[in-house]
C-alpha cells in the first residue's frame, strides 16, 4: 500500500483523522441511540398519560414502581425548578466537556469509551427536552414509601450509570500509590 492509497492507514495524517473520526463515531453513535431511545420512551409516555397520571404497570410492585409523567423544569431530584434556561446552558457546555474530555479516552478501553458514550446520550436527551419542551419529561416513578419518591427518566438513569462506570473504572486505572516505585528508588 502507498501513502496515496484512500483506504490505506499506513499514511500518518490520513490514517491518524481515520482513527480519529472512528474513535468520535462510536461515541457520537452511542451518543445518538441513546438520547433516540429516551426521546421514543418520552413520546410514548406522552402520547399516552396526562401530566400527572399513573400507570402501574405490575400492581404488585405498584407502592415502589409506576409510571408517572411530570414536568421538571429544573435538575435532579426537581431542584433549581423553574430553572430551565441556566440548565438549558450548563447542558450544552456538558456536551462540549464530553467531546473535549472523550479525546483523552484510551482509544483501546471500551468501557470508559461505551460510558461516555452513554452520558452523551443522557445528556442529549434531557437538552433535546429543555430545547422543544421547555421542561423535561419523567416518567420513572421508583419509591420506599416514607422515605423518597422519584420521578426520573431514561437519559437520567443513562447519566446516572456512566458516571458510576466510569468511577469504577477509573479506579481500577488508577496505580496503587503503595507499590509504585519512583525513579530515584529504583
Amino acid at each position: 500500500m502507498s501513502i496515496s492509497d484512500p483506504d490505506s492507514d499506513s499514511g500518518f495524517e490520513g490514517g491518524a483523522r481515520r482513527e480519529t473520526f472512528r474513535h468520535y463515531a462510536f461515541l457520537v453513535g452511542i451518543g445518538l441511540v441513546v438520547a433516540a431511545f429516551d426521546q421514543f420512551s418520552k413520546a410514548l409516555v406522552t402520547a399516552n398519560l396526562a401530566l400527572g397520571e399513573t400507570w402501574t404497570p405490575i400492581p404488585a410492585i405498584g407502592g415502589y414502581f409506576a409510571i408517572t409523567r411530570s414536568a421538571n423544569s429544573g435538575a435532579a431530584f426537581s431542584i433549581f425548578q423553574g430553572n430551565n434556561t441556566p440548565l438549558l446552558l450548563l447542558s450544552l457546555a456538558m456536551v462540549g466537556v464530553i467531546l473535549v474530555a472523550y479525546r483523552n479516552t484510551a482509544r483501546a478501553h471500551i468501557l470508559q469509551k461505551l460510558a461516555m458514550g452513554v452520558l452523551l446520550g443522557g445528556v442529549l436527551g434531557n437538552t433535546i427536552d429543555r430545547l422543544t419542551r421547555g421542561t423535561v419529561v419523567d416518567f420513572i416513578h421508583w419509591q420506599i414509601p416514607g422515605i423518597i419518591s422519584n420521578v426520573s427518566n431514561l437519559a437520567d438513569h443513562a447519566i446516572v450509570f456512566s458516571i458510576i462506570v466510569l468511577f469504577l473504572t477509573s479506579l481500577r486505572a488508577a496505580p496503587d500509590p503503595a507499590i509504585s516505585v519512583s525513579a530515584d528508588n529504583a
